[in-house]
């Protein structure tokens, strides 16, 4: 059996690998229906995309920031087919094929299994939605600048239209024309005066000026005598802002009805506007109007790539973070990836009848074993697949597993590597494609073969870049080379740019595995003898085992590296580099080993710093054979620079010629070779880079090497010295060095006699422990008494001053700097013995910390910057007992001894009034009162929780005692509301809104008038609590007067009511009405009934009656047009026999009700030509009218009645 007989559809037939926004034929659109796959991971996209649009459609209110859909995905995954998709199932396009018609949610009822998401997508879909699908990119105009995806956005909804889409301005004026209805008129006369139709015309209508003015002129219903300069400035006026386009697309959407939708469905945005931070922001700004002035009916849906750096080339981090944040404007974010693209791939393409899929399971069963060892791989850098049964071969058979992974690196590597050109960058190849190709190279062979990966490359062979693709020809016509030796380099070259797969000849054969029984160990010989040959004709490279493909074009590049421009600070910059980070390991601090503190260290090299240098590190200079000066910087000046204050250590190397010539040309093919990096160099050219890289990298290492000595064998001078130092390797003289100078400059070192081990164990435990008997503070205060005093005098020092002490500021800079190089563990233990004496106190986020609070803060030195040092006042006894007594006034209850306890229980108070308070803030701005006074005593409160510690709390809280008793009492003023009276309010205020439907004749009433003006007093005083207990009296006091009103309104309401209902009854009577009139005629008055009975509003009552008047005059007019129905369908009636003449004597004929007389309402009002009649004259004249009216109609045969 062949293998193209394998499969259920035609392997060659056509199949539309890569989706395009504008191919709509029938065919291909039901070829893309029918033939998609909705993975599992679609399914889920397709639940969420559908989720989001339903939820706007069920509650549009909500929806204005949702509108926004983004999706993206990697090289191969469909996006641009599920965009497509997506907008076939918006507009439930129909399609017909071969003769079958179906709408696209059809195709969908067997692709997806759960019954919810079906109709989910058929409820989304039934809803007229207009569907705009477009690539961005062959729409946008370059000239249009920054408001590119503007005009493209309004140019394909003005083509939507019918409108002209090149020429905004134009369509613009089609758009007011439209408004305006004269349109069509418009394009009528021009298309009669110019000769051919205004669509065709438009574009060049300066040809047609006449017929275009005279158009213009008649549509509008104006002289136009110059056309063209009128359209000049109608173009110069015209104005294109997003917020115009949004009100654009709101009034279209507006005119076609509440439920109507537009959805752009825009591909490729990302590689759009992924460079450009003018066009992110113009689409963020366009899908936010939308949502906004459209009420969530216009929604944007972008494709994207995932890896957008991998399209548009890198970016800069800024223009990144923009992209990313546009994308985060979209609240529904799809992303696709290509794991399921061999899912798609064996459903389209590699689908088999059950009989053939049965035999293929047989066949791998002889042949799993085989399988299992032709298809292995060595040193790969991830798990490539195989085949997992004899199903899984079954459905892929004739090709491998690992390729669907494979495949997929390949297009992606070689895209990034820039090797192809601008169409498969542009995704114009799809995977779907590679493969059906490579399925159709051997469509003619016979079961039991097995696709080779070199099949693939005539799959982008056309894409290919000119210098890759004529390596390759070129090969195929050298003489010396056989035809094996081209699908080698073809296989090479494509797995050149994946990194996961290493050319090797094992895995080589792997690659070249073309039948299931294939002879690995022939292969083997075959592909070594190729591997010679191609190596041979320069056209692959060898590395260890691994070979590489390369083109034909090689380049010089030794002399462009030489010419490369150095400067003296390029080189002394990099010579620190090897000094400081290879040398010395990276070295940025000294520890001191006599008090184990941390210095840092300003390095310098020739002048130039190395690192950021920073105020109290210790300097270390390096002199290099580089430095101009080197000769001059003799033992005398080096013994002198390195004492002049702030002193400094100084490293001067001896001379050595190899350091500049190895350090310049490492530098020069350094920078070179970074200038030249480019994915899109041919491979022989970035071959040699890679060489020079190598060859540079080892210089690298002889460089280390060279300094590493020059250090060793340097001479070291420090503090005004030249130490006899006693260390061998580098580190352990710049540390020698480094410690010298340390004991000879910092000169209260020494007031830190007693070093504790564990400086950090023991502050912690001293907090621990505060407070334990046993503990005497006066003995540990004792320990580096002198350190004690130095920084009891520094803070009482800077609080003099009125300065703020940060506790950062003393452990990392003032006491670790000279002269007294203290470890900043063992500052901070000096401040925490002040602290538990009670001569500080430390502040962390406007609060002064308890003892129990202060460990987990302290434990963390980044924290510190956070913790402000403060000398402690204290309280006196007297202020103390006035505070005790206060809080006894304000809470109800004494306050506890000592300043602390005091302090803590104030704060605990206060704070419950702020959750009170808040809680009642909130009710306030819903309507209920005490707002003001609520946030008076809020201001009052938060002041006096931001005292800063125990002392400054108290003596606020007795200095604006005051303030505190007007906040005490509005506390529990509302407490006491807020617990017994809120419901009281609440009845007053529903009773309010349900007397203002009749307010205007409450307020007529002499009892009902001054009660519903105590309530509205009673609802806008600031402290209405004393008030509410008149509540209820005012509430029933009203309520009976409105109770009457309405009760009088409706039996008003209802006596008209069957006043009308008695009048249609007789005019029913009259005509002998059947029963079918007589419910249409009298229900919906009868059904007035109920209305009247329930309508609480006075006005809508006196309005019921009015409409009432006119339903029966509709029902007798509707009487009217039924009996002249009958009379015209009715034979010509025999005469009526006189009264008691010819009883119970049959005439044949039917007996017709007499002609019904059409009712004429005549008001008198109208006809009165003034608003007062005040003279016999004029009361003459107003009867004459009203004679005539009448007479009128009597004579034409009508009923009069007066109103």
């Amino acid at each position: 059996m062949k293998i193209q007989e394998l499969f259920e559809r035609p392997i060659r037939r056509n199949i539309n690998g890569v989706i395009k926004a504008d191919q709509n034929d029938a065919a291909s659109v039901w070829q893309e229906l029918d033939e998609y796959v909705v993975t599992k991971e679609l399914d889920q996209h397709f639940r969420r995309f559908f989720d989001s649009y339903l939820a706007a459609l069920q509650r549009p209110e909500e929806a204005a920031g949702k509108v926004g859909v983004w999706i993206s995905g990697f090289f191969g995954s469909g996006k641009s087919h599920f965009l497509k998709i997506l907008s076939y199932l918006l507009e439930n396009r129909e399609v017909t094929h071969e003769g079958q018609t179906r709408k696209a949610a059809e195709f969908f009822r067997s692709k997806i299994t759960d019954a919810m998401l079906v109709a989910d997508i058929e409820r989304a879909v039934s809803s007229d939605t207009d569907v705009l699908l477009f690539n961005i990119d062959s729409k946008a105009d370059a000239a249009d600048g920054r408001d590119t995806v503007l005009r493209v956005f309004l140019k394909v909804f003005n083509e939507k239209l019918g409108y002209c889409g090149d020429h905004a301005h134009i369509a613009h004026m089609e758009r007011m024309l439209s408004a305006k209805g004269v349109y069509d008129r418009f394009r009528a006369i021009f298309e009669a005066d110019a000769g051919e139709s205004w669509e065709a015309a438009r574009d060049a209508y300066s040809f047609h000026l006449d017929a275009f003015g005279k158009a213009l002129s008649e549509a509008l219903g104006q002289a136009i005598p110059d056309a063209e300069a009128w359209m000049q400035r109608f173009e110069t006026d015209f104005s294109l802002t997003v917020e115009n386009f949004a009100e654009w697309i709101r009034d279209y959407l507006d005119k076609q009805g509440k439920s109507r939708r537009l959805v752009f469905l825009v591909d490729e945005i990302g590689q759009f506007v992924g460079k450009d931070t003018q066009l992110m922001l113009s689409l963020q700004t366009i899908t936010e109007n939308l949502g906004t002035v459209c009420g969530g009916r216009a929604w944007v849906v972008v494709t994207s790539q995932e890896d957008i750096d991998a399209v548009i080339g890198e970016v800069r981090a800024s223009r990144a973070n923009d992209f990313s944040k546009i994308q985060g404007r979209f609240k529904t974010r799809l992303s696709l990836s290509s794991a399921n693209v061999d899912e798609v791939i064996q459903a389209r393409l590699l689908a088999k009848p059950k009989p053939i899929h049965d035999q293929l399971t047989q066949l791998y069963s002889g042949k799993a074993d085989i399988l299992s060892n032709q298809l292995s791989f060595v040193g790969a850098g991830r798990t490539f697949r195989a085949y997992g049964d004899q199903n899984h071969f079954a459905e892929v058979y004739p090709f491998a597993p690992y390729q669907f992974q494979l495949v997929q690196r390949i297009f992606e590597s070689i895209r990034k590597a820039g090797a192809t050109g601008l169409h498969l960058a542009r995704g114009e190849r799809s995977l779907l494609d590679a493969f059906q190709s490579a399925a159709t190279a051997v469509a003619e062979e016979e079961v039991g073969i097995l696709v080779p990966l070199h099949r693939f490359y005539s799959s982008i062979e056309s894409f290919l870049e000119g210098v890759v693709k004529s390596t390759i020809d070129n090969a195929s016509r050298n003489v010396s080379l056989k035809p094996f030796d081209v699908l080698l380099l073809k296989t090479l070259f494509l797995i050149r740019y994946v990194d996961e797969l290493k050319g090797n000849v094992d895995n080589l054969i792997t690659l070249f595995i073309d039948r299931i029984d294939a002879d690995r160990l022939a292969l083997r010989n075959e592909i070594e003898a190729s591997l010679q040959r191609l190596e041979k004709e320069t056209l692959v490279a060898r590395n260890g085992d691994d070979f590489f493909f390369l083109t034909n074009e090689e380049r010089d590049v030794s002399r462009e590296i030489k010419e490369v421009d150095l400067s003296s600070a390029d080189e002394a910059k990099e010579l620190g580099k090897l000094v400081f980070e290879e040398v010395l390991k990276g070295i940025r601090k000294h520890r001191y080993p006599v008090n184990r503190k941390d210095f840092g260290l300003n390095l310098t090299c020739d002048g130039f710093p190395h690192g950021r240098p920073e105020e109290g590190n210790l300097p270390l200079q390096v002199i290099s054979p580089l430095n101009d000066e080197h000769r001059s910087f003799d033992e005398p000046r080096c013994i002198m620079a390195s004492g002049n204050a702030p002193g400094s250590v100084i490293v001067r190397m001896s001379d050595d010629e190899a350091l500049a010539r190895e350090l310049r040309l490492y530098l020069q093919t350094d920078r070179y070779v970074s200038r030249k990096a480019d994915n899109s160099l041919p491979s022989a050219t970035q071959k040699i880079l890679r060489e020079r890289t190598e060859e540079n990298r080892q210089r690298r290492g002889r460089l280390s090497v060279i300094v590493e000595r020059l250090i060793k064998d340097a001479d070291y001078y420090a503090a005004g010295q030249k130490p006899n130092l006693k260390g061998s390797a580098p580190q352990a003289l710049v540390d020698e060095a480094l410690g010298y100078f340390v004991a000879n400059t910092f000169s209260k070192l020494g007031y830190i006699e007693h070093l504790n081990p564990d400086p950090q164990k023991e502050a912690h435990t001293l907090i621990a422990t505060h407070g334990t008997a046993g503990l005497d503070l006066e003995t540990t205060s004792q320990i580096n008494p002198r350190a004690l005093k130095e920084l009891s005098q520094l803070i009482a020092l800077q609080t003099q001053a009125s300065r703020r002490i940060v506790l950062h500021d003393l452990t990392d800079g003032h006491f670790a700097r000279r002269p007294y190089g203290w470890p900043e563990w063992e500052t901070l233990l000096l401040v925490v013995r002040l602290v538990l004496q009670g001569e500080l106190t430390l502040i962390h986020n406007n609060t002064a910390l308890k003892v129990e609070e202060l460990w987990p803060v302290l434990n963390t030195p980044s924290r510190w910057r956070s913790v402000e040092v403060q000398k402690r006042q204290a309280m006196g006894s007297a202020e103390l007992q006035k505070a005790r007594q206060l809080m006894k006034d304000l809470f109800h209850q004494i306050g506890p001894d000592g300043e602390d306890a005091l302090y803590a229980e104030l704060r605990r108070q206060l704070s419950g009034w702020k959750a009170e308070l808040e809680k009642w803030k909130l009710m306030s701005q819903n309507g209920y009162p005490g707002g003001k006074a609520i946030a008076a005593a809020m201001e009052v409160v938060n002041r006096q929780l931001a005292a800063a510690d125990s002392y400054a709390a108290i003596s606020g809280f007795l200095a604006h005692q005051n303030d505190l008793r007007d906040a005490g009492d509005t506390f529990h003023e509302l407490k006491d509301f807020f617990g017994s009276q809120k419901e009281a309010w609440d009845r007053l205020k529903l009773a309010s809104q349900h007397f203002g439907l009749n307010r205007s004749k409450l307020e007529k009433d002499a009892q009902a008038s001054p009660a519903l003006q105590r309530i509205e007093l009673i609802l806008n005083a600031d402290a209405p609590y004393g008030l509410l207990r008149e509540a209820d009296g005012l509430i029933s006091t009203v309520e009976k007067a409105n109770n009457d009103l309405l009760e009088a309104a409706r039996l008003r309401a209802l006596a008209n009511l069957e006043k009308s209902i008695d009048k249609v009854q007789a005019e029913l009577e009259l005509v002998k009405a059947d029963a079918d009139l007589r419910n249409r005629s009298l229900k919906p008055l009868q059904d007035r009934k109920a209305q009247i009975g329930q309508q609480l509003s006075l006005a809508h009552l006196f309005q019921l009656q009015d409409e009432l008047q006119h339903q029966a005059d509709e029902a007798i007019d509707r009487i009217h047009a039924w009996q002249e129905a009958q009379r015209k369908v009715a034979p010509q009636p025999s005469p009526v026999p006189p009264a008691g003449g010819s009883a119970g004597i049959p005439s044949g004929e039917p007996i017709i009700a007499p002609a019904f007389k059409k009712p004429h309402i005549l008001r008198a009002a109208q006809l009165a030509s003034t608003a007062y009649i005040s003279s016999d004259t004029e009361a003459e004249a107003f009867l004459e009218k009203l004679r005539a009216e009448m007479m009128s109609a009597l004579k034409r045969g009508e009923r009069v009645e007066i109103r």
